[in-house]
């Protein structure tokens, strides 16, 4: 049974800031560190200082970026810059945006989710990497909150969940242009009926993680945390829940972008791997003209060159070609990967990973994070390999809903960073301080 709560949300006060759109931040994971210097400057109550506060040459154990959040948070509470809503609500979210020169409207909103540690009636797609967690983990023992949402998605064809919301709904709380261009609107909506009958349909519901594997699962290691140091067994204790947007899985407004991937290793001859390559893929070299150095029409040219319905094919970007990689015969994935469902084989990103990154590169779970990492703007994937930043880089096509929904109804999971979600949640909107 999903277990879902209204709560006294803490937002920024609009009396004390007279532009919401400068002290809002995109999610701690994507900030870039040009990105961050931008938003320091910015307005001194930037949420960027409290999810991802600088790094200081002299931090120490007591004094670094989790304890400099805790003083700004309490500070900001004390002068009231931040404050809390007076009764326990949900807050939903509406997301403007265009992606590909199309208009989309993304509908969701903010609750409390019951952790479920077994992840029962919470279905993960994803494995979740080590460093990141740590991080988070050492910024909520620093500020017992959640100071930014996770995504799930939840099946509601109908879309019952959002018409009762929007009969229930008048004014936005807050409405800003976020740090992407998008228009983000928040409401608060406290009617006890609404909620009622909201937390009702969602209890039967089974909820599927878009976005932020790490921090629910950091959240549950917090929550046994907790527990052990304070002998604290209430099932309700408020370190059980998460403050989570949830989204009908069947919003038009939800889109997945593919995440590219760059690989540092400086030894390989693309070469040597190309002709490996073609044990299991058709390889056609693309030579570069000096005309086609543009990143960002290079990379819509790949991208529209390895669009496809029904085959599996990616690209090899390096500096002064790529290559178009088409799957002979996914029969291959049976025999290298049987131990998985017929929908994890036919991944594109599970093909990448197990035929290429695993037999020809050596890159496992273990060494993963020493030599690959992720983008998906098409061009960033052209112009960081140009620039020498990455050796070469690997352009794929998106995981698609119906995927994502299979492989996590399986129990399964996908390799790191198989989807991106848009639009992003915006950072700074709605606090969840326990």
């Amino acid at each position: 049974m999903v277990e879902i709560a209204p709560f006294k949300g803490m937002t920024y006060n609009k009396q004390k800031i007279k532009k919401l759109d400068d002290v809002m931040s995109p999610p701690y994971d994507i900030i870039s560190e040009q990105m961050q210097n931008e938003l320091y400057i910015k307005n001194e109550y930037n949420f960027v200082k409290l999810i991802l506060g600088k790094i200081l040459q002299n931090d120490t154990d007591t004094n670094n970026r989790y304890t400099r959040a805790k003083q700004l948070f309490d500070a900001w509470q004390q002068k009231k810059i931040l404050i809390p809503s007076e009764t326990p609500a949900i807050f939903p979210y509406r997301v403007d945006y265009v992606v590909n020169k199309e208009k989309k409207q993304m509908n969701g909103f903010f609750v409390l989710l019951k952790l479920d540690p077994e992840y029962k009636t919470v279905k993960a797609h994803e494995k979740t990497l080590a460093k990141p967690k740590a991080d988070r983990l050492n910024l909520m023992r620093a500020c017992y909150a959640n100071l930014e949402p996770i995504q799930l998605m939840y099946m509601d064809q109908e879309d019952i969940i959002r018409q009762t919301m929007d009969d229930a709904l008048d004014a936005p709380l807050i409405q800003v242009k976020g740090y992407d261009g998008f228009t983000h609107q928040l409401w608060r909506l406290d009617k006890p009926d609404t909620i009622q009958k909201i937390l009702d349909i969602l209890a039967e519901k089974i909820l599927f993680i878009a976005d932020g594997h790490h921090r629910y699962q950091t959240s549950i290691n917090y929550a046994a945390e907790k527990k052990e140091q304070t002998g604290n067994m209430d099932p309700d204790a408020p370190f059980n829940y998460i403050m989570v947007v949830l989204c009908n899985m069947f919003d038009p407004g939800l889109s997945i972008l593919p995440t590219h991937r760059f690989i540092k290793m400086p030894n390989v001859s693309i070469d040597d791997l190309c002709k490996k390559l073609e044990r299991y893929f058709e390889v056609e070299k693309k030579s570069l003209l000096q005309t086609e150095r543009n990143p960002e029409k290079l990379g819509k040219k790949i991208m529209n060159e390895i669009k496809t319905e029904d085959k599996h094919i990616l690209a090899l970007y390096t500096k002064d070609s790529y290559y178009i990689l088409t799957l002979k015969d996914e029969e291959v994935m049976d025999k290298i990967a049987g131990d998985h469902s017929k929908t994890w084989r036919t991944l594109d990103v599970s093909i990448l990973h197990k035929l290429i990154l695993e037999e020809f590169l050596g890159i496992n779970e273990k060494n993963l994070e020493d030599h690959v990492k992720y983008t998906r703007v098409d061009a960033e994937a052209i112009q960081q390999v140009d620039e020498g930043k990455y050796d070469f880089s690997f352009l794929i096509n998106a995981t698609k809903i119906h995927q994502l929904k299979a492989i996590a109804d399986a129990t399964e999971h996908m390799p790191q960073k198989s989807t991106y979600f848009l639009p992003k949640m915006l950072s700074g909107l709605v606090m969840y301080k326990m």
